[in-house]
């Protein structure tokens, strides 16, 4: 399989997201802190929570045969733990309306528009923050293409194209869950739109 290929395996949409890069230079997308075993260096926060909460799910579904109350109250906490997540994510982000741009995304890469006039080749690290779900990937990316934007966006004249690089696999199974259940729905809403008309 070739890699246009590989790339279109991968369901890809149309998004909003907040999305934040940097320049880098190409050592750092190698260097070996990237690849550490801790979960928290690994993966973003978010995405190691949702592993550790997919895991407690089997048990949870089994104690909530036995004890539902304490189910129910388990479930409160992990409820509470995910807005906590949320809040340090989002100040640590420091996440603005403003920074929020659309996108189309898959689990191999992202194509944005850009302000500045980024270089075919030019290495990124990458954090996007899917706001719908409000789940953090970070990682980095090459820059494939870049092209001027067709769009009347003043603030993004430039749009480019960007394959991950290294992206950690939580994060990749977690991206194309996010992408697989965002195509879904968005073939439900158009479904239904056309049903409306």
């Amino acid at each position: 399989m070739t890699k246009a290929e590989d790339r279109r395996g991968f369901f890809r949409i149309d998004d909003e997201v907040n999305l934040f890069y940097k320049k880098i230079d190409e050592k750092q997308v190698h260097e070996p802190h990237h690849v550490s075993d801790n979960i928290l260096n690994s993966c973003s926060l978010s995405t190691a929570l949702e592993t550790v909460s997919q895991e407690s799910s089997i048990l949870l579904h089994r104690l909530d045969k036995i004890l539902p109350e304490v189910a129910d109250y388990l479930r409160l906490i992990d409820t509470k733990i995910d807005l906590l997540a949320q809040a340090i994510t989002m100040q640590g982000l420091q996440v603005k309306e403003d920074d929020s741009r659309k996108v189309n995304i898959s689990a191999t890469g992202i194509a944005f528009g850009c302000e500045e006039a980024l270089q075919e080749g030019d290495y990124l690290e990458i954090k996007i923050l899917l706001t719908s779900c409000m789940r953090v990937i970070v990682t980095y990316g090459r820059v494939i293409h870049r092209q001027n934007s067709l769009s009347n966006d003043s603030r993004y004249p430039y749009f480019v194209g960007v394959n991950f690089i290294n992206m950690k696999e939580e994060d990749r199974e977690m991206l194309i869950k996010y992408v697989v259940k965002e195509q879904l729905q968005q073939i439900r809403d158009k479904k239904q739109d056309s049903d409306e008309l």
